[in-house]
């Protein structure tokens, strides 16, 4: 079941003790597919996370709401085809917190779990418009950065104004990237997958009540 809480007092949705290194992955998840998923196990394995914590969002501040499926079917979905996966927790924390903006969920978890090493996790797509989300540089100054490539979006990491400002944060070890000290940013590399939630509901390919379930423009 899709986990929620009060604003105030956050649940784990998985283990947490102290020292673990956890990938946080963001997004509308509309709907969640292999994209998600290949993102999440390219950082399991190169980070050396022990676990990764799918954050569905209600709504993205950069994306229309038309076409949004609303977030509990969106979540879900997410749970029905992903949470198979013992090191894959979706959740929905963004209505427990009461918070909107990446950088106040950070700030929220890292709060509610200082004994956990959080790493944010976003695809080559994401990069390309990370200086768009708001106080961006402040996310980067939080905590370490992973961005795993995507098909499409290959020369993100050289034209990305946030690779362009923290230019000497990359760091080159992934393994050592939870525990580096911020600014911190790993571009992780290898074979690439093309899904993409525009693409799925375009063809049809996410279930059919989720798909029933997104909104007219």
């Amino acid at each position: 079941m899709p986990k929620t809480a009060h604003a105030n007092w956050l649940k784990p949705p998985g283990p947490v003790a102290r020292g673990l290194k956890i990938g946080l992955l963001g997004g509308s998840f509309n709907p969640a597919h292999e994209g998600h998923l290949h993102v999440s196990e390219v950082s399991l394995k190169r980070l050396q996370l022990d676990y990764v914590w799918w954050l569905v969002a209600p709504q993205n501040p950069l994306k229309p709401a038309c076409g949004m499926a609303p977030l509990p079917d969106r979540l879900a979905h997410a749970v029905g085809k992903y949470e198979h996966h013992p090191r894959i927790a979706v959740v929905d924390v963004e209505t427990a917190l009461s918070t909107r903006f990446t950088i106040d969920t950070l700030n929220a978890l890292k709060h509610r779990f200082p004994e956990v090493h959080f790493v944010w996790l976003m695809g080559t797509d994401n990069l390309e418009q990370f200086d768009r989300w708001w106080r961006w540089s402040e996310i980067v100054a939080q905590g370490p950065i992973a961005v795993v490539m995507r098909p499409g979006s290959t020369l993100a990491p050289l034209r990305a104004k946030v690779l362009q400002r923290f230019a000497d944060a990359r760091v080159n070890n992934p393994a050592k990237l939870a525990y580096a000290k911020p600014p911190a940013i790993a571009v992780l590399d290898g074979p690439r997958n093309s899904a993409s939630a525009t693409a799925i509901r375009a063809q049809n390919f996410a279930d059919d009540a989720l798909v029933r379930a997104i909104p007219p423009c």
